[in-house]
């Protein structure tokens, strides 16, 4: 919890110093906001260290059905990259692109989860 508090601080005041240099040097605003989005997306990578030992801890759980999990790693990892990088092009004022990047990553997901729906239906037909 203190980590996500000094994280969160670190965000607020970057916004705040970003802020400063807006009104004289938006380029500077940019990139300040740039960077403090880098530092805050490294330290998130630092945690996947241990969601990734809790993942193979329910990987036990699923006993043959590991590509499921994958299929859910795949997914966060999608959905992570492509907030990620909207937020960035919002930021710069980008919004259109931002859209397009946030379409793409819906798209995405829905064709990673297809196995998903294929297995459910199968299911659906055996049980039937």
């Amino acid at each position: 919890m203190q980590e996500l508090v000094k994280i969160s601080f670190l965000g607020i005041a970057g916004v705040l110093i970003a802020v400063q240099f807006r009104a004289q040097k938006p380029e500077y605003s940019t990139y300040i906001g740039l960077a403090i989005s880098i530092l805050i997306f490294w330290y998130a990578l630092r945690q996947v260290e241990a969601v990734t030992s809790q993942f193979i801890r329910l990987r036990s759980y699923l006993g043959g059905a590991e590509n499921y999990l994958s299929i859910l790693l795949r997914v966060i990892g999608i959905t992570y990259i492509c907030e990620f990088s909207a937020g960035i092009c919002r930021d710069a004022g980008y919004q259109s692109v931002a859209g397009q990047i946030e379409i793409l990553g819906k798209l995405s997901v829905m064709f990673a989860g297809l196995p998903i729906l294929f297995a459910v239906i199968d299911q659906i037909q055996n049980f039937l």
